[in-house]
């Protein structure tokens, strides 16, 4: 029997709105899933009209999640999960990776999209063993994502937090850092941070080209320098290679690894 829950929040009061591009739908569109709309294909195409290489900054993402992933249970002994920012389900989602290896990984994603909260039911498929659930809630509000998740997760055991491209939705750094030290400070020694960003000061093709998707009407997504990125890990163990363009990160012998990837991540304990 499938274990899942979902947890009403704002976006159950919210309809979806087909007339302005959304970002988990675009980053969707560029993984080559199905779940978006004429005004989001029209946004990603503009996007990579300008910098064509967002298709694989999208997919280096994906592919380092799934690669931090399967380091967390299958090395680290992880077997929770707490996803914030999840997006809409595509292909490797945390769960999928997770349960492959140990059946029976606990999973919480967290998002407040209300067409990914459509698709919660087809996203919280999880193996009998384990469980999966889904919080409607903003990454604002860290307080309201510990106690729902307190549901599903025990955080008195070791649990690893993912932050996949969403802290740069957080407009304020300050604001952005001190919501990683209160869901980091609510997990006990032993628990694991994942971050990756997209990164300012490498490619200025992409910048111009995020500055542009900004002024679109989107929400705004925020690149920071990796020295912004890798503070998101102060007072943590970082592991090797340390914050690093995602191809580089532990890539497996299949993997590609372009030179040059604006798009910076990292994985760290909690001592």
């Amino acid at each position: 029997m499938t274990d899942y829950a979902t947890t009403p929040g704002p976006a159950a009061h919210q309809k979806i709105d087909t007339s302005v591009p959304h970002s988990a739908r675009i980053w969707n569109y560029w993984l080559g899933g199905k779940d978006n709309y004429p005004v989001d294909e029209q946004a990603g195409d503009a996007y990579t009209a300008v910098f064509p290489g967002i298709v694989t900054i999208a997919r280096s993402s994906r592919a380092f999640l799934r690669r931090s992933i399967t380091y967390l249970v299958a090395e680290a002994g992880i077997r929770q999960f707490l996803d914030v920012g999840t997006g809409l389900p595509t292909a490797d989602n945390t769960h999928e990776v997770a349960q492959r290896i140990d059946p029976g990984t606990r999973i919480v994603y967290v998002d407040n999209d209300p067409m990914v909260l459509a698709h919660a039911r087809a996203l919280l498929y999880s193996t009998p063993e384990g469980a999966t659930a889904y919080v409607d809630s903003d990454a604002l509000d860290p307080d309201r994502i510990l106690a729902a998740a307190a549901a599903t997760l025990d955080f008195s055991r070791p649990t690893a937090l993912i932050l996949s491209n969403i802290l740069g939705h957080v407009a304020d750094y300050d604001q952005a850092r001190s919501i990683v030290t209160r869901l980091m400070g609510a997990l006990p020694s032993g628990s694991y941070l994942s971050i990756n960003d997209g990164s300012r000061g490498i490619d200025p093709v992409f910048e111009q080209a995020q500055d542009a998707y900004n002024e679109s009407g989107a929400v705004p997504y925020n690149l920071r320098t990796v020295d912004e990125i890798t503070s998101f890990f102060d007072g943590l163990e970082l592991l090797d290679p340390g914050v690093v363009p995602v191809p580089h990160w532990r890539p497996g012998p299949t993997d590609s690894a372009p030179e040059v990837i604006a798009e910076h991540g990292g994985l760290a304990r909690k001592p």
